[in-house]
């Protein structure tokens, strides 16, 4: 399949036709249909005594399916994971990303709702407090390109999903924001339409600003997910299911996760020691190519780590705001984040010198008072939403821990 690389560097995305070919779009169908039937049962287990009979099949606007959390695939239809490893899903992921072999991320899909919900928030797939503000993105994007693409592939026609052209990359234009704040669930001027056919896809970099049209009863099946360099598989249940090569591939993948894991607790350790050059070695062992602006990004996000690890050690962390244990306890490798599985590798001594190492870069992410942006995941919070402090570089905080010692 030909990609425009240039093209999706620019516009912040790409769509492409037949990215699942005509041949296999029935047998990929019925693959997730049974998945969606399995799902469909574990929700009428879940549901609490508020919930109608099939708990969020019924509520959520769009209830969603994640095959790497669930046991969903088996020997029935081992298509719905197969159809990742495809050529013009990890293929053309590879190149867009320039990765000899990107993994893939989430596997998921998004369904219609029983009942019509009407449109989304515009939003960018990010909430800064958590990982970086969109300044940081934008950077490591200009100068090595993104960490991460994300897919859309309807298995029927589907309409559903806008797109701002370039946002990816800059902040919303004072119409944008205005536009946002009178209604986030209205066209922007600057957006256009996907009009997707089954099987056609639209890959995309995460900050890009978009909007969920339509949430209605109209059947509705679109996969969703990503690939990236890094990644983790809380569940293989589906992976004896798989044919040898596609075992194999995912055996790959989950290895390579771990290393990506153990380089990262590498970097933190360099920082505790205070090692500079070391930091430096470790930051490009980790994410080979990356420029000081990527080494930024990578520096924000093993900010927001090492305060996890601390607050895992903390005797008193079922004590915490239920937000910041659950921030602590989750996994996102994309933004440099373990849980629980990298806390384990540091000491409770390690790792309260790990925060004190890290704490200026949180504190420079903050102001006194709230911030907040039109157009992205979450509340009001003290962390920028946008533009990362002028003086904070990776070469201030390795000076600082001079001026520490």
């Amino acid at each position: 399949m030909q990609v425009n690389r240039d093209q999706f560097l620019e516009q912040g995305y790409v769509i492409l036709r037949n990215v699942i070919p005509p041949a296999l779009l029935d047998d990929v169908r019925a693959a997730y249909e049974k998945a969606v039937d399995r799902q469909r049962v574990l929700w009428t287990r879940e549901r609490t005594g508020g919930d109608p009979p099939g708990g969020i099949w019924e509520t959520a606007a769009q209830p969603r399916l994640h095959l790497s959390r669930n046991s969903l695939v088996d020997g029935e239809n081992p298509l719905a994971v197969e159809i990742w490893l495809h050529e013009n899903l990890h293929g053309v992921s590879s190149r867009l990303l320039d990765l000899q072999d990107a993994a893939v991320t989430e596997m998921m899909l998004m369904c219609s709702p029983v009942k019509d919900h009407g449109p989304a928030k515009w939003h960018r797939d990010f909430f800064p407090a958590y990982c970086a503000p969109l300044q940081a993105y934008a950077d490591d994007i200009l100068e090595s390109g993104p960490r991460y693409v994300q897919w859309n592939i309807p298995l029927y026609d589907d309409s559903v999903l806008w797109v701002v052209p370039g946002s990816h990359i800059r902040r919303n234009t004072g119409a944008e924001d205005r536009q946002l704040i009178d209604n986030v669930r209205a066209p922007l001027d600057s957006a256009i339409q996907t009009h997707l056919s089954a099987g056609d896809g639209v890959a995309y970099i995460l900050p890009l600003l978009h909007w969920g049209s339509n949430y209605s009863p109209k059947m509705r099946r679109t996969v969703h997910g990503g690939f990236s360099d890094f990644t983790h598989y809380p569940h293989l249940g589906y992976l004896p299911h798989l044919s040898s090569q596609a075992q194999d591939t995912f055996t790959r993948w989950h290895e390579h996760s771990q290393l990506r894991m153990l380089q990262a607790a590498a970097v933190l350790r360099a920082a505790i020691a205070q090692d500079g050059p070391g930091y430096r070695a470790a930051l490009d062992e980790m994410h080979p190519g990356r420029g000081p602006k990527g080494q930024l990004q990578s520096t924000i996000f093993l900010s927001k780590a090492a305060r996890r690890i601390r607050n895992l050690k903390r005797p008193d962390f079922d004590m915490l705001p239920d937000w910041e244990q659950n921030h602590a306890t989750s996994m996102h490798p994309m933004t440099l984040q373990w849980g629980e599985p990298i806390a384990e590798l540091f000491s409770d001594e390690e790792a309260e010198k790990l925060w004190a190492i890290f704490k200026p870069v949180d504190d420079a992410m903050q102001d006194t008072e709230p911030q907040w942006s039109p157009g992205f995941q979450g509340d009001k919070a003290p962390y920028y939403f946008v533009d990362v402090p002028a003086g904070l570089t990776v070469d201030s905080f390795i000076a600082g821990w001079d001026q520490k010692a």
